[in-house]
């Protein structure tokens, strides 16, 4: 029997091929039936792109992303706030990459097939329940969604690694409802464009009413694709719409907010404006719950703890899931207890991150310098501190795990 895993996103991909590396058969079941790069740019932070590493993909990582060199602050006025390394350049041993969603999925599923066997990944069967037993866990599988046409396929562990709107997590939890809305919509695209500053730059500027970040996903010459998002605050009654990976969004709704950020750095309407397609998404995610496993299933990824997209973690969270995961069933076997053991870990660590999240994590330092100096600044140590700034950024690189020594002396998850 194998490890069934629910979904062929990038934790359940990260599994399966973290599996595949110490000698655990496995098996991914996912609804949809043809995989297609959806989605728009992600960062995969240090941490996560060590495992990456790891499992022998670092050089396909950097044939579809870009390293990124720095992270840039700036206010409503387009001035630096605070700047830093990022990647190698801060002294990790792994960089940070910036890279579209949907080509780091599809690298991941070339990587399945390849390792595995097209066999290892069923498309257009979605997970629909599972009863546990003693010594194995039967799952139901329903072909394209539809509950007549389903069957029964045993295991010894489900890994439910099926997204933001888990249908896994639907079951155990009936009453949650839909996923949390903030108050946030964001609107993103990709546009081809001049490089700035550093030439790989992740630059947030604004606050949390009005924010732009942008960064390059590809790089051609004197240019690069830059992927870009577009946040803008609603009161809590705004009548916001369910995500999705392609909803259509309207420049008349957000590009006014921006009309005046003309930047010495970057041009941000023309930035917007030059976008083959703009894509409307809310900010959402999940609150924190008191139990991810149950029995012989548990949750991975998404499904587990979405988060709001701030500080670049949701995916590189779920990859350190899948890393965590495979290092407990190498230590407790095929058993429940090595899904608690990986809950134990990693459900407090990842709660920590989601509520930090809502707080706007490090762009926080955004809000901060928007409330003391609405007007601008001439300085920002007339603002803030360097002993703040530092304090801003270096408290969430503790909390989620990516401080530079603690990451670089630490041993592998994964020991083969």
């Amino acid at each position: 029997m194998a490890v069934i895993i629910a979904g062929a996103g990038i934790g359940g991909l990260s599994l399966a091929l973290s599996l595949h590396q110490v000698g655990i058969p496995c098996r991914i079941y996912e609804a949809v039936p043809s995989l297609r790069p959806l989605g728009v740019g992600i960062n995969i932070q240090p941490h996560a792109v060590r495992e990456l590493s790891e499992l022998g993909l670092l050089e396909d990582l950097d044939a579809v992303g870009v390293r990124t060199r720095e992270v840039a602050y700036l206010s409503s006025h387009g001035k630096l706030i605070w700047s830093e390394p990022r990647g190698v350049l801060a002294g990790y041993r792994w960089p940070q990459v910036s890279v579209h969603r949907g080509e780091l999925q599809m690298l991941l599923y070339r990587a399945v097939v390849e390792r595995l066997g097209e066999e290892a990944i069923v498309l257009g069967q979605a997970v629909i329940d599972w009863e546990n037993h003693a010594e194995a866990i039967s799952v139901s599988v329903a072909s394209d969604g539809d509950p007549a046409r389903t069957e029964t396929v045993d295991g010894e562990l489900l890994i439910c690694a099926d997204g933001i709107h888990s249908s896994a997590r639907a079951r155990l939890y009936p009453d949650e409802g839909p996923p949390r809305w903030g108050g946030t919509i964001m609107w993103r695209g990709t546009t081809r464009g001049p490089r700035y500053m550093s030439g790989a730059t992740m630059a947030m500027a604004g606050c949390k009413a009005r924010k732009f970040v942008c960064y390059p996903i590809t790089e051609q010459g004197e240019e690069c694709l830059v992927n870009w998002i577009a946040d803008v605050g609603f009161p809590s009654d705004y009548a916001w719409n369910r995500e999705s990976w392609n909803r259509q969004g309207a420049l008349d709704d957000f590009l006014p907010r921006f009309a005046d950020w003309h930047f010495d750095w970057l041009d941000i309407p023309e930035i917007i404006t030059g976008a083959d397609a703009v894509y409307e998404y809310p900010m959402v995610d999940r609150d924190p719950v008191a139990q991810w496993t149950f029995g012989r299933m548990t949750l991975l990824g998404d499904s587990a703890h979405a988060m709001y997209p701030i500080g670049s973690n949701g995916a590189s969270q779920a990859i350190l899931d899948a890393r965590v995961l495979t290092r407990e069933l190498l230590a407790h076997r095929a058993t429940p207890a090595a899904l608690q053991a990986y809950e134990d870990e990693r459900r407090p660590a990842t709660a920590k991150i989601v509520l930090a999240n809502r707080g706007d994590g490090p762009d926080k330092v955004l809000d901060i310098v928007e409330a003391k100096a609405p007007e601008g600044f001439d300085h920002i140590h007339d603002v803030l501190s360097q002993h703040e700034l530092e304090s801003i950024a270096g408290g969430y690189k503790q909390l989620a795990g990516m401080d530079v020594d603690g990451l670089n002396k630490r041993h592998s998850i994964v020991n083969v």
